[in-house]
């Protein structure tokens, strides 16, 4: 199976994406075909043995639509957008030029009594190239849905326009006494093309996240070729290429560093603002800042590898795959344009044959019915939130992968957390320091002069401890570990062993200690002894201590009526005493990685939607068996191919504001299907006549025109409300 993402043009409703959609599904060798109105993007996945992208193409093409492969290169997809924006606004203005005599001529200058000789004859002359050049995108449209024995919101234009263009043609030939509609034909393909325009720009605002991430990619990049430092665009580069970042420079591209040290701003991809520490051997990320020192670095992902790169793929697949939500859209507009159509035929059959109204009367009913009716704002409503969610998300370091995850969210009922790297920082760090005699500073000095030869992850929290303290370590002599139970050494004169405290019991008494080493044991903590000339000088506890943030976020989910569960393969102590410390109630303990999954899949029977938070590696089963995945960046290759969300952050507070940001989402597309559809509900009877028999008031096919394009045009600016709110 491969699957391929194409650029599609020419597509204006939520019916041009279903008519492509079916189309594509028809081809049996077509396993899954999305195409998203409001990316212009099509993405297909397809057996290349009985197909290929070739056909795929032609059959995108057969239905009227302008189609290509989607380039890798987001500049250019950017440069196509806006020269794309450019020819539509030239069309606008074009439209304008006739439209706007006519609009004056025919209505205007009617309504003060201001009568021009041969103005049926002008307008048609002005109408005429609105209603075949501008208006040619609309025929070309609604003709090949009827190829394809469907409908689309064209076919509603194209019927509409025509009707008023070539009655107005009889009536300037044949019946010069009646009134002509060249003015509502030409004005309504131009508020539609103007319509069109508007939402071109808003829909370009609604992605504006992906943008943002384009820019902050450096252009050119400094490598070393032969010895010498050359210039070359970052596009150029490969992987193996040496290259050097300087002071205040951003890094093209990701690597990992060969010579020098700096600090990394990285608040772009973490949101945290603290630059971090980079040395030898370790990797750097491209779009990051270099703060202060120069180093070189060997490119490892380049191009559409980079982790910039895979995080503006992994937006854009969220903005192109459809909520739930979006299906009941899709299904209204299917049947809608048909059932249109016939009330248009039923309106005009009963104002003419039965009622005995004019012709020209039923016919501008007809035509204000079709017209009014267009289904623009109900395909605009859902991909258009969903567009601003995920990039408010993408912004505040919450990458979600789709408009599916998008809707979920906001209904989980359980989340379970990931213990080690996801509520707990995911490293042993020493927590308690207890000398006989007093000496803490002291103890902790020989402690780490010993521990610095071991590579055991105590030692090294050990360690790290001296260093905080700025504890000079002295040498050790005869350096040697116990297996399984600790490590000794010559430490000046004296003979020191650190290691477990029933190891040390054979050694020396810990009578003294006894009580509090199995108080610290109790809450979770790894204990370690340090004896010199098998006097004991006290002891040291480690443990991998929980997050600030997840003891807020554990507390505001439970306020919030979501049950926190904690899962962990270590013991039910261990376990039991870091859940204490974050108020979590429900522990699952001792659960092996393949377990995890079937953990979730016992909370799922009570019919709940349950999300799993992990780090992404160990926890990926879990992850993908869960309603909604959520990842810790920690582990982003595996993270970002299962989690439906990515909190890059690293921050357990961001399952909330997840949470928070698909609630509005939702509640922003529900407002949008509403107006919508209150619209078109309330607009068709009013178009059809239901008003007249009482007021003697008559819809004109130029107002539900312009009714009509600022519908759609309202609902993508009311989406775009969504980002005046902040998500805390």
């Amino acid at each position: 199976m491969r699957k391929v993402d194409f650029r599609i043009t020419g597509m204006h409703c939520a019916s041009c994406a279903t008519l492509i959609t079916n189309g594509l599904q028809k081809d049996p060798a077509v396993k899954y075909a999305n195409v998203n109105l409001t990316t212009e993007k099509a993405t297909v996945e397809f057996d290349e043995s009985r197909t290929s992208e070739a056909k795929i193409i032609s059959i995108i093409q057969s239905l009227g639509y302008g189609v290509e492969i989607s380039s890798l290169d987001k500049y250019k997809e950017e440069a196509k957008r806006k020269k794309k924006l450019m020819d539509l606004k030239k069309l606008v203005i074009f439209s304008l030029i006739f439209a706007i005599p006519a609009f004056l001529m025919g209505m205007v200058f009617m309504w003060i009594g201001i009568e021009i000789p041969y103005k049926n004859y002008i307008l048609f002359a002005l109408a005429t190239p609105v209603q075949f050049i501008v208006g040619r995108r609309i025929y070309q449209s609604a003709i090949s849905a009827l190829k394809h024995k469907t409908a689309n919101m064209d076919s509603l234009i194209a019927l509409g326009t025509s009707a008023a263009y070539f009655f107005s043609v009889y009536v300037t030939l044949f019946a010069p006494m009646q009134d002509q509609y060249f003015e509502a034909a030409a004005i309504l393909i131009t508020f539609v093309m103007v319509g069109r325009y508007l939402e071109a720009v808003a829909k370009g605002k609604t992605s504006e996240a992906i943008k943002k991430l384009m820019n902050l990619s450096p252009k050119i990049a400094i490598v070393i070729k032969n010895g010498k430092e050359i210039k070359i665009k970052v596009d150029e580069l490969i992987v193996g290429d040496i290259i050097i970042v300087k002071p205040g420079e951003r890094i093209p591209v990701d690597g990992i560093i060969i010579n020098g040290e700096s600090a990394i701003d990285e608040s772009m991809l973490t949101g945290e603002s603290m630059p971090v520490e980079k040395k030898k051997g370790d990797t750097v990320i491209g779009a990051t800042i270099n703060k202060y020192g120069s180093f070189k670095f060997k490119a490892t992902k380049v191009g559409a590898n980079t982790t910039l790169s895979q995080i503006i793929k992994l937006i854009e697949d969220a903005q192109g795959k459809k909520a739930p939500i979006q299906r009941f859209a899709d299904k209204i507009s299917a049947y809608f344009v048909p059932v249109v159509i016939a009330i248009s035929l039923i309106a005009f059959s009963i104002w003419y044959f039965v009622i005995g109204m004019p012709f020209s009367f039923a016919l501008i009913i007809a035509v204000s019915v079709l017209v009014i009716a267009c289904p623009c704002a109900l395909g605009l409503a859902t991909p258009t939130a969903i567009m601003v969610g995920t990039g408010m998300g993408a912004e505040k370091g919450i990458l979600i992968k789709g408009g599916d995850a998008l809707e979920t969210a906001h209904k989980i009922k359980v989340v379970v957390f990931d213990k080690t790297g996801t509520l707990t920082k995911g490293k042993p760090e020493v927590t308690d320091i207890i000398s006989l005699n007093k000496k803490e500073k002291e103890l902790l000095e020989i402690t780490a002069s010993i521990e610095q030869h071991s590579e055991h992850p105590l030692a090294q929290a050990i360690v790290q401890k001296a260093k905080d303290f700025r504890i000079n370590l002295k040498k050790i002599r005869s350096f040697k570990a116990i297996p399984g139970h600790g490590v000794e050494g010559i430490y000046g004169k004296n003979k020191i062993i650190v290691g477990k405290p029933e190891y040390l019991k054979r050694i020396r008494s810990l009578t003294k200690l006894e009580e509090k080493i199995s108080e610290l044991e109790n809450n979770g903590k790894t204990v370690v002894v340090t004896c010199m000339n098998k006097k004991i000088l006290g002891i040291i506890a480690i443990a991998d201590t929980p997050r600030p943030d997840s003891i807020s976020a554990v507390k505001v989910l439970q306020q919030s009526g979501i049950f926190v569960y904690m899962i962990t393969g270590d013991n039910k102590r261990t376990a039991n005493a870091i859940a204490k410390q974050l108020g979590i109630n429900h522990v699952l303990a001792e659960v092996l990685p393949e377990d995890k999954a079937k953990k979730i899949k016992e909370l799922q029977k009570h019919g709940k939607i349950v999300a799993m938070v992990g780090d992404g590696i160990n926890d990926a089963p879990a992850l993908a068996q869960a309603d909604i995945g959520i990842a810790i960046r920690s582990g982003t290759d595996v993270a970002m191919e299962t989690g439906n969300i990515v909190l890059m952050n690293n921050s357990t507070l961001d399952v909330i504001k997840a949470i928070k940001l698909s609630k509005m989402t939702l509640k922003k597309i529900k407002q949008n299907m509403f107006w919508a559809l209150f619209y078109n509900s309330m607009g068709i009877p009013i178009a059809a006549g239901l008003l007249y028999p009482v007021t003697g008031w008559l819809l004109s096919p130029v107002i539900a025109g312009g009714a009509m394009a600022l519908s759609s045009v309202s609902v993508v600016l009311n989406t775009l409300l969504m980002k005046r709110y902040k998500i805390k």
